[in-house]
């Protein structure tokens, strides 16, 4: 490809909005467009490299004996409301009326379609294990977009659904695809990347891995142990919080003027923020409040709530809260109205015997609080079932391990891929049943494998660049090599570059000529701006000497001068062994 006729104009000026490395030289590189806050288009260099990710993703795929299909970007509401997510989603999914005024949705994801497909395509115990993928359009109406690529409202995923007779094969299948991913991310160039423990949020299921990009931009926190294997996402990540444990002490109320926050309690009452209990507010869907109980040290995570309770947790508002008869400053457990409420107890408080919350009353305060005796035996049955345990608790950096109780460590990183169990989740939802040897019916057992296409690009650029633009692995890169041929008014260099131009195009390297009129800063500066991993330069010193000069884009060593004569079979040869490197 000429750069004279390549759709995709370089920009010198760093756009206002972009904050990330990729997204700068995206932008500046003539990768990529935007039309809207969250949707991009992709120029033909960016199209190229997402071409090269996908055929990759596909040789992995049939490997674990994958079979690609092409699902609807649109599906009628009807197969959403079968499994409940369509009124369990909320503002992320676009909803529209076709000319019919049929509700319709844009998938977000596919497990509804597959499903659907499912149901009449696998019936017998023969068919299984199977595994259908797609490489697909999802549309989701991200509430905020960043980072150019990295979050969009539009995005390309390769996602695939496996269908299983029994859990152990599952596994087994499960932990195969687990290993193509690792040959998956490291085949397209990516150096700093693993797999953690996940949450599996919307979609149901015991279990699930994502796979990380450690980088320092990445937007998800990370937490890891350096002295054993442990590995989860914050939204996860578990340690050993254990209940501050206290004689048991008579329910007291005790007033405190003006105190609305646990470190002026604490200060107020001279004990330490472990001593008490406090609570986050938020609200759900039907504007009920819910209020998570936690040790006053202690952060929740909004994410263990909403996978804890499976729904959808928005800011809890004032006549929300007040409705509940909760006051904010002072909430605690006794007193709540369960009718407009749910109340989550985290593990650090539950088996508490004598803790101190808010009274639900400002400037008051309950000292003594038993749970079993003050809260529990006080409730009807109805209102026991709205009380939930679990584990809602941020980990930090320097909490204890769960599995080896070493101090933990923090990174952050961004998600490239996940991996779920989903049980029968969707095929029982959806009545997906198929026949065993015996003839009697179950429901298949469902795996779901997501890789993000369109967010694996930047992704690696993150991990690779410099203060001049990308630095692309060769695997993805639009063109293997980028070709300067400096001052093209001279005859000599305008035909032996053509004859070089065209005998490599012969040959089957994929080169990037810049045939334009620049001089060799501006030449130079986009070469290092676009991120070809190989450069090759041309100029009257090199060509009078029957050489052109060759560089790495990463600098990994000197600049080398290779003869004319035998240049072909010689870049033919270091291509190969480029792409070597990145084999398993």
């Amino acid at each position: 490809m000429r750069l004279t006729q390549l759709i995709g104009r370089t920009i010198k000026e760093t756009p206002r909005d972009a904050e990330l490395p990729s997204h700068r030289y995206l932008l500046r590189a003539g990768y990529t467009r935007q039309y809207s806050a969250g949707i991009y288009g992709l120029l033909p260099l960016a199209q190229r490299s997402m071409a090269k990710i996908e055929a990759i993703c596909r040789e992995e795929m049939n490997k674990v004996n994958g079979q690609e299909i092409k699902m609807p970007c649109m599906a009628p509401k009807e197969i959403w409301e079968e499994s409940g997510r369509y009124s369990a989603i909320g503002k992320d999914m676009f909803r529209f009326l076709d000319r019919n005024e049929k509700p319709m949705v844009l998938n977000m994801t596919h497990e509804e379609p597959v499903v659907f497909l499912a149901r009449t395509e696998l019936t017998s115990y023969r068919q299984f294990p199977a595994m259908m993928y797609q490489i697909q359009t999802k549309s989701r109406d991200e509430p905020r977009p960043r980072g150019g690529l990295i979050r969009l409202r539009e995005f390309t995923m390769k996602d695939a659904y496996s269908f299983h007779t029994s859990e152990d094969d599952l596994k087994n299948y499960y932990n195969e695809v687990h290993n193509a991913y690792n040959r998956f991310f490291k085949r397209t160039g990516c150096k700093n990347f693993v797999s953690v423990l996940s949450d599996n949020g919307m979609f149901g299921g015991k279990f699930s891995h994502e796979f990380m990009m450690l980088v320092p931009s990445g937007e998800d926190t990370l937490i890891t142990c350096d002295h054993c294997s442990y590995k989860a996402n914050r939204e996860i990540a578990s340690s050993p919080f254990v209940t501050k444990q206290t004689k048991v002490m008579p329910l007291e109320k005790i007033a405190t003027p003006q105190i609305s926050t646990i470190d002026a309690l604490a200060e107020f009452l001279n004990i330490k923020p472990e001593d008490t209990c406090k609570a986050v507010m938020f609200q759900n869907k039907k504007e009920e409040l819910i209020v998570a109980f936690i040790r006053g040290d202690l952060d929740v995570v909004e994410q263990k709530v909403t996978s804890l309770l499976q729904m959808e947790l928005h800011p809890a508002k004032p006549e929300t809260i007040q409705k509940a008869g909760a006051v904010a400053g002072s909430t605690g457990p006794l007193g709540l109205n369960f009718k407009v409420c749910h109340v989550v107890i985290d593990k650090s408080v539950s088996g508490s015997e004598s803790i101190i919350t808010g009274a639900n009353e400002s400037d008051f305060h309950f000292k003594g609080l038993n749970l079993q005796r003050d809260l529990y035996s006080q409730l009807a049955e109805w209102q026991q079932k709205k009380i939930t345990t679990g584990d809602i608790a941020s980990v930090n950096a320097g909490d204890p391990c769960p599995e080896c109780a070493q101090p933990l460590a923090e990174t952050r990183g961004i998600e490239i891929g996940n991996i779920f169990h989903l049980g029968t989740r969707y095929s029982k939802a959806m009545n997906c049943t198929y026949l065993d040897q015996n003839g009697k019916s179950h429901n298949p057992i469902m795996g779901c494998y997501g890789i993000g296409i369109t967010r694996l690009l930047p992704a690696i650029i993150e991990e690779s660049h410099d203060d001049r633009g990308m630095i692309l692995p060769i695997p993805i890169a639009p063109y293997h090599i980028h070709f300067c041929a400096l001052n093209r008014k001279d005859a000599a260099i305008h035909d032996a570059s053509e004859k070089l131009y065209s005998d490599m195009q012969a040959a089957g390297i994929e080169v990037l000529f810049d045939d334009r009129d620049e001089k060799p800063g501006s030449q130079f500066a986009d070469a290092d701006l676009m991120g070809m991993p190989l450069r090759i330069v041309m100029s009257s010193k090199t060509l009078a000497e029957g050489k052109v000069e060759f560089k790495y884009r990463d600098n990994r060593s000197e600049i080398e001068f290779l003869n004319l004569n035998d240049l072909i079979p010689k870049l033919k040869n270091l291509i190969s062994q480029e792409i070597a490197q990145f084999q398993m």
